[in-house]
């Protein structure tokens, strides 16, 4: 499909990634969005803006991917008229973004749920903290309403609230389980207990320090989130990376993918009762990470990508010892993969479990590792390709189970695909520079970025204001779409499968908080 054929004046944006900007009206929503999806689009991320400063009321903001690329669209919504169509049954995913743009900025959805989802008794009534006349320092309220939980009534139904204080030391948020004896037959999630201001903080920061914001978005997905940024912001400024900075950011993204991939395949075997997976695999992430350290300067990749290529510079030698290391660590995987494989207690635990069917993930939009574990065959470095994945010949993997069986296969894939990947660019990696400077850029110019992280796709929409500064900039992680799938893929499981089934999709709780 292409977007030359929908009914709207395109501006094609420069960038590393093929991207358009359009204006669009809230009438014709439905219209551009009805056509998109049935010419195989789907919604990558949906937000608001504050446009008070420009003598107007706010803005609502979808990006819509495609094969093609990304079409951004912006929907004025005048002052008085904050209201849009409900989008949510066009796009599935669009329900809790519509809920987080309606707490943040009081832009409404006509007919749809309206029931908070960030606002936590956290703001006044009335205060919108994107308003770009609220505070950053706003009071918080006292008290408020209870969440208004779906209620499953019926002989046997029980309830189960579990959080949104858990026993580990992972991020808050709560699950209500709608139960008969040990079978789910519902899950509703309330999240938004880790809401820390990252859009309002982007207002007014210098473009050029956006990246050590977005790179702490969410902390296990750092390089995604700042390469996106940072492609956003060349975007604007009109510059293209080195090469060799280029291959260095493919090679720390590969990384990431891989330190995440290791640690979720440990927490899996422990939980499916196979505690040695977990002091193995942990092992193995642990050598990763502190590789990092020594090549790069950070376990977890921060402030490596910086706005116009990288920080850091590993030499030759470091580079030849990532290469020994790639050989060392598919060593191990495959020894370990065949011991998962051959494990009857942990398969037994992870066929049929948490399944979620190709037909469904298509319906809820899934995207990311979940969504080709259940053949929704999308990847950004695929499909997108760009540099230097455009020249990489990424072999992206696919399976049709959709059960947590799927999902752990799929990481092992991936972590042989990355270390394939690495060979590969150690081998092209060119002398040259690691990094331009960064011009400013102009007001009212747009940038979008565009990253396949090891967790899904990383979307940053950028605009620049006065002074080289930040006008707005909102951050999308994949968590968005895949959230409410966990919940139909522990529908008709037991209760004790549930930390099973979320640690085979591991969302993340901050990176859809912001």
């Amino acid at each position: 499909m292409s977007f030359d054929s929908l009914p709207l004046q395109l501006t094609e944006l420069p960038g590393a990634v093929p991207a358009w900007r359009a204006d669009t009206t809230a009438q014709e929503l439905p219209n551009l969005c009805h056509a998109l999806k049935d010419l195989g689009g789907r919604l990558a991320a949906l937000w608001g803006t504050d446009e008070h400063d420009r003598g107007a009321g706010c803005a609502l903001h979808l990006a819509l991917a495609n094969p093609e690329g990304m079409l951004w669209l912006r929907c004025a919504l005048p002052a008085g008229e904050l209201q849009y169509p409900d989008l949510s049954p066009i796009f599935y995913p669009a329900q809790r973004m519509q809920r987080a743009a309606r707490d943040l900025l009081g832009i409404d959805a006509e007919a749809a749920d309206r029931r908070p989802w960030l606002r936590h008794a956290a703001w006044q009534e009335g205060d919108f903290p994107l308003r770009r006349d609220v505070s950053a320092a706003t009071v918080f309220a006292q008290g408020g309403p209870e969440y208004a939980f779906v209620s499953v009534a019926g002989d046997g139904v029980h309830e189960i609230p579990v959080g949104p204080v858990h026993a580990g030391t992972i991020e808050p948020g709560h699950f209500r389980f709608s139960i008969v004896g040990e079978k789910v037959l519902r899950l509703e999630e309330h999240l938004g207990y880790t809401h820390k201001g990252v859009d309002k903080r982007f207002q007014g920061m210098a473009l050029s320090e956006g990246a050590r914001l977005a790179g702490r978005i969410s902390g296990d997905s750092s390089v995604a989130y700042a390469w996106a940024y940072c492609m956003a912001a060349e975007s604007i400024a009109g510059i293209a990376p080195p090469e060799r900075a280029l291959m260095l950011r493919a090679l720390m993204l590969e990384r990431e993918r891989i330190a995440n991939h290791l640690g979720d395949l440990g927490y899996l075997g422990n939980d499916g009762g196979l505690a040695f997976g977990l002091a193995q695999f942990m092992r193995l992430k642990e050598d990763v990470l502190r590789a990092n350290q020594r090549l790069f300067g950070h376990r977890y990749l921060m402030d490596c990508i910086v706005p116009g290529g990288v920080a850091s510079d590993p030499g030759r030698a470091a580079l030849d010892a990532i290469g020994a290391e790639c050989d060392q660590l598919e060593r191990e995987v495959r020894l370990l993969k065949d011991i998962y494989d051959d494990h009857p207690g942990l398969q037994d635990r992870f066929l049929t479990c948490g399944r979620l069917t190709p037909n469904t993930a298509n319906k809820l939009g899934v995207i990311g590792l979940a969504g080709r574990a259940s053949d929704q065959a999308w990847d950004v470095r695929v499909q997108a390709g760009h540099a230097p994945y455009d020249t990489l010949d990424v072999r992206m993997k696919t399976h049709k189970n959709g059960d947590v069986a799927a999902r752990a296969i799929l990481r092992f894939e991936e972590i042989f695909e990355s270390l394939r990947l690495m060979r590969a660019m150690i081998k092209r990696i060119a002398p040259g520079a690691i990094a331009l400077p960064l011009p400013q850029a102009a007001a009212g110019r747009t940038g979008l970025g565009w990253v396949e992280g090891w967790r899904g796709e990383s979307v940053i929409a950028l605009e620049a204001g006065a002074d080289g500064g930040i006008r707005s900039c909102h951050a999308h992680d994949p968590s968005w779409q895949n959230w409410p799938a966990l919940a139909f893929a522990v529908y008709n499981n037991i209760v004790p499968d549930f930390p099973l089934i979320n640690k085979s999709f591991n969302l993340s709780y901050s990176g859809c908080d912001l």
